[in-house]
């Protein structure tokens, strides 16, 4: 399937929830911005040029990541009364206001996620030699890394290749993630809410799947519990939807920022509500909410609409109290822990204050704040500054 030219779609560019955005002087020197329309591929006009398809390299390393514009719009969320396999909790459906962003290509991969989860030597190496402590001031900038794997074969087990996504980490892992490469190269990225992913994945499209009504077309567009052989596979195998995004209905599930409820849409009934009012933000650990299928996942399961509440059986594999902030473990190889990874969003408008951005990145609820803490007291992760020189502080460990 041929992703659409965005350039062509009606872009719904008076919604007032997005438009004052543009009223700010956009940086066209930033990733993803052009003056211009570029002669192929997806664009999405905006005041004074257009968001484009861009690259990044992540600093001192030859790992690369691509992002995708999104257009804003409006859609249905959730699935019509009269389709087939709808669940009480694709219901009602509700309509959302859309605002432009820039989504993953692909899932975080193994390649991007072991950056991150490699500072641990640095961050422990400089708290020993007393450089760029974590104070009450710095504080803001640290962000913590998981600690080892408890039993690495098992999570390794379903693949662990550079270009396989990354998978079995909780959505706080994530969200540090996030905040981590978002310090590191000086702009903003964070988890999709739940509305934002349904809205990419569907791609202006309405029926159970992006590409039509008929599972058996599957195949072509997702790794499920039918064709993956019980493993991850290298991203970007299988034929993207409309806008461009690679895997939306696995190989793995995808987390999101909400909060997970049956009832999640009722609240949203007979009105029009942007993403923001959408977002359900946790005020509990468990349920939280991943969206897409899986390799584990049943081909129902992979539906634009349906919806996967996380459970404390996704930790039970964990023998620690408490259990890890940073990493899903289970008894059960079947677990879909083991299929859970995230894809990254950058929003075209960024919030404007540290502390805004901070409410994507950290974690959401004391109960994680204790067990990161407690984790990183006894050695089981550690918690470190990011900004721009850090890589070239590393370097400097060695001198």
């Amino acid at each position: 399937m041929k992703p659409i030219q965005f350039t062509s779609l009606v872009i719904l560019c008076c919604l007032g929830h997005w438009c004052v955005a543009q009223e700010a002087a956009i940086d066209f020197s930033q990733p993803g911005f052009s003056k211009v329309a570029p002669e192929k591929g997806p664009s999405v006009p905006i005041e004074g040029g257009f968001m484009v398809p861009y690259t990044v390299t992540v600093p001192g390393s030859e790992v690369t990541f691509e992002m995708i514009p999104i257009p804003g719009g409006e859609f249905m969320m959730g699935s019509p009364e009269n389709e087939k396999d709808r669940r009480k909790d694709e219901g009602p459906q509700v309509k959302i206001a859309v605002a432009p962003f820039w989504m993953g290509k692909h899932e975080v991969t193994w390649a991007e996620y072991n950056i991150y989860w490699n500072l641990k030597k640095p961050f422990r190496d400089f708290k020993r030699k007393e450089l760029r402590l974590v104070t009450d001031q710095t504080k803001v900038d640290a962000v913590t890394v998981p600690s080892k794997l408890y039993d690495a074969e098992t999570t390794y087990d379903a693949g662990d290749a550079d270009d396989e996504p990354a998978a079995s980490m909780t959505q706080f892992a994530a969200k540090q993630y996030t905040k981590f490469l978002s310090l590191l190269v000086d702009d903003f990225y964070r988890l999709p809410t739940e509305a934002e992913w349904e809205y990419a994945c569907r791609a202006g499209t309405k029926t159970r799947f992006y590409f039509g009504d008929d599972p058996k077309e599957i195949d072509k567009h997702a790794w499920h519990y039918d064709n993956a052989d019980e493993y991850r596979n290298s991203v970007g195998q299988k034929l993207p939807n409309p806008f461009g995004l690679y895997d939306m209905y696995g190989n793995v599930s995808e987390w999101v920022l909400d909060q997970y409820s049956e009832e999640a849409y009722q609240r949203l009934q007979g009105k029009t509500s942007t993403t923001d009012e959408a977002y359900l933000k946790p005020t509990s650990l468990y349920p939280r909410v991943c969206r897409g299928g899986s390799y584990q996942l049943e081909i129902e399961d992979c539906r634009s609409a349906a919806r996967q509440p996380s459970t404390i059986k996704w930790k039970e594999g964990d023998p620690q109290d408490p259990h890890s902030p940073w990493w899903l473990a289970s008894t059960e190889l079947d677990s879909p822990c083991f299929g859970i990874g995230f894809r990254l969003l950058r929003p075209l408008d960024v919030p404007k204050s540290r502390e805004a951005k901070e409410t994507f990145w950290s974690a959401d609820i004391e109960e994680i704040n204790e067990a990161a803490e407690d984790r990183v007291l006894i050695g089981r992760g550690t918690i470190g500054l990011v900004d721009e020189n850090l890589l070239e502080a590393i370097q400097g460990l060695d001198k």
